[in-house]
């Protein structure tokens, strides 16, 4: 087991989430990196899909209850395991009674915390994920909080110390086109690609909210019948500050779109800080792809440098 002895900000058991339920209505959950959850993993020789804990901010402790062997990724948050300091892209072992503690950090917002074997909470439609709207999956549909236990398998084999680096991030942001382009006008459009937008400290699992110097310079007056929407749909209300939809997001929505963030890039998000910088730029299918080919390459490349060594 793992006991909370502090939450910190917000602390939730994650996976990749609940894929087909969207037309019931069931956002999708799971964790916001999902790359730094799948090197997590795989450091750990896991599926990549093993449930882990997705840490924000930080400033929370953790006791182990039992001999395991853990691995971070994601956002350095100064852990240390005993006092002693510990950091994101390695594996550490884990004996029993010792509490790992995290701090906070000045860049990136969420850590990932996978354990051998993976935790082991119940599945609901399919995932382990919390939905904290929905109020189920992960531990009793909530964020964790001090004195619960965290079901895991105790690991008292062969630990071999590994690591592994993080693929770069960006805050130059690429979107598939809008699919309202002919509503919205060439000149809002170019004028969101070419403005500097500041993350909102009014920003959660649900969205990322982007603030403009000048107010309203995307504003705008239309209103359309509710779409289906997704995780990187970019929603622009009357307001002019767009949404960023994230995996804990609505499923319909009436604003207009200014368009939707390419796979490879809406992992950013996760680690964006509020008065972060974020600019867009509008790509093509084809470059979507080969970025995503890229991210797809990084991942190969380490799972081909652990094979004969895990």
């Amino acid at each position: 087991m793992i006991k909370v002895l502090k939450s910190g900000v917000l602390l939730t058991i994650q996976d990749f989430g609940r894929e087909g339920y969207r037309h019931l209505g069931v956002s999708k959950a799971g964790s916001l990196d999902p790359i730094a959850q799948i090197i997590a993993n795989r450091l750990l020789n896991n599926n990549d899909n093993d449930a882990v804990l997705e840490i924000t901010v930080g400033l929370c402790e953790l006791e182990f209850t039992c001999d395991t062997v853990i691995a971070l990724h994601g956002a350095d948050l100064q852990a240390t395991l005993d006092g002693h300091a510990i950091y994101p892209g390695w594996t550490y072992a884990v004996k029993n009674k010792q509490v790992l503690s995290f701090a906070t950090g000045r860049a990136g917002l969420r850590a990932y915390l996978a354990v051998k074997g993976g935790i082991q909470n119940a599945e609901v439609m399919g995932s382990k994920s919390t939905d904290l709207n929905a109020c189920f999956g992960g531990f009793e549909g909530r964020s964790l909080t001090s004195g619960d236990k965290i079901p895991i398998t105790p690991y008292y084999g062969e630990f071999i110390k590994v690591g592994a680096i993080a693929p770069a991030q960006s805050k130059l942001i690429r979107l598939h086109p809008s699919p309202h382009a002919d509503l919205l006008g060439e000149t809002l459009l170019s004028n969101f690609v070419s403005t500097a937008f500041k993350v909102s400290n009014n920003s959660n699992r649900m969205g990322v909210r982007l603030e403009l110097e000048h107010k309203n310079n995307l504003g705008h007056s239309h209103s359309l019948p509710s779409l289906g929407v997704s995780p990187g749909s970019i929603q622009l209300p009357p307001s002019g500050e767009p949404i960023v939809l994230l995996n804990d997001g609505q499923t319909t929505g009436g604003y207009p779109l200014l368009g939707t963030v390419i796979e490879a890039d809406l992992r950013q998000f996760a680690q964006f800080r509020p008065l972060d910088t974020v600019e867009f730029k509008y790509v093509t299918f084809e470059e979507a792809a080969k970025a995503k080919q890229k991210l797809d390459g990084h991942l190969h490349q380490l799972s081909l440098a652990l094979k004969n060594t895990l």
